[in-house]
């Protein structure tokens, strides 16, 4: 009977050891092949776009692909500068605007709101990150922008003559389709996002450092400065990154309010166009060398994307030893 038990234990250990083995064997694979795509992607399309790259095509402002003979003083010429910088110029008017927001609602649900006011806000903004982007694109051109122009004419108004914000809040385009308003739209649809990420992270800090920091006789205030964020700035960063890959690649919305003009210019009340907005507005005329090159500025958006995430990790590395090195 001893015997029977023994040889029963082992083969529920050997059957253990397979089970992990097998376990791990699909992790490794899940993980390699995340990383497999990702180089398919990124070759396939470094090859479709090659026939454009040129010193001219990362650093000239010229946007001109309808010479097909090619013998014009000027095209064509696909120069991806301008749109690049609005790609950037956009974004980082929606993460100004959307992270103080996001974060603030984020720890008022985890440390103020009651819990009936707490579900109802967080339905919300399920709800509001489920709306297509399509709908943001017609409530910003159709409501947003007639309605907002005012208001940049009387900033401009009020700030024009102060040397730097005068250059930032410029004389508006009449229209209201300029790289603010289409900031402010991909601020809204990011804030979901950051606001769920974030809450989840702040969710998990332990409740005794939260008591600690009350027992020392701390604010709110104090406590959340003290407790809350520094354990969750990892997180935290995680989630801004998430919200700006989603602005930096958003298409419809932002090609709909942006206003279309290919230039740089320091007002942001100017219209301008992005990466994203070009490719989905020109790609159905486009072929040849003209298909290349807007296939070339996705690799670019794929390029900005992978260095930000990058950026962020040696952020939040750094943050973290720091907070080591002060706990020491």
């Amino acid at each position: 009977m001893t015997v029977v038990d023994k040889s029963a234990q082992l083969t529920r250990k050997d059957r253990g050891r397979h089970a992990d083995r097998l376990f791990w064997a699909v992790c490794v694979f899940a993980g390699l092949a995340v990383l497999i795509i990702l180089a398919l992607i990124l070759v396939t399309t470094v090859n479709e776009a090659f026939p454009a790259f040129s010193a001219d095509f990362f650093t000239s402002t010229d946007w001109i692909p309808n010479d097909p003979d090619g013998d014009g003083p000027r095209g064509p010429v696909y120069g991806t500068l301008a749109f690049l910088y609005g790609t950037l110029v956009v974004s980082a008017i929606a993460v100004v605007v959307a992270v103080p927001v996001s974060i603030g609602i984020a720890l008022f649900l985890t440390e103020l709101a009651p819990p009936k006011l707490r579900a109802t806000i967080v339905t919300l903004i399920d709800m509001l990150a489920a709306v297509p982007s399509v709908v943001f694109g017609l409530w910003g051109i159709l409501v947003l922008a007639p309605a907002i122009a005012p208001v940049y004419q009387g900033i401009h108004d009020v700030v024009g003559g102060v040397p730097v914000l005068g250059s930032l809040f410029g004389e508006p385009r009449s229209s209201g389709r300029t790289f603010m308003t289409a900031g402010l739209i991909l601020a809204v649809m990011i804030i979901p996002i950051i606001t769920s990420i974030s809450r989840e992270v702040f969710a998990t800090v332990p409740d005794s450092d939260k008591q600690a920091a009350w027992a020392l006789g701390a604010t709110r205030w104090e406590m959340i400065k003290g407790a809350v964020l520094p354990h969750s700035f990892g997180g935290v960063v995680g989630a801004v990154i998430l919200g700006l890959g989603r602005a930096m690649g958003e298409t419809i919305a932002v090609a709909l309010v942006i206003g279309s003009s290919v230039q740089i210019t320091a007002n942001l009340f100017e219209s301008g166009y992005a990466l994203p907005a070009i490719i989905v507005d020109q790609w159905g005329e486009s072929t040849g060398d003209f298909r290349a090159a807007l296939i070339g500025m996705g690799v670019v958006l794929f390029i900005i994307t992978v260095l930000i995430n990058l950026l962020a990790r040696v952020v939040v590395r750094r943050a973290e030893i720091r907070m080591k090195g002060a706990s020491a």
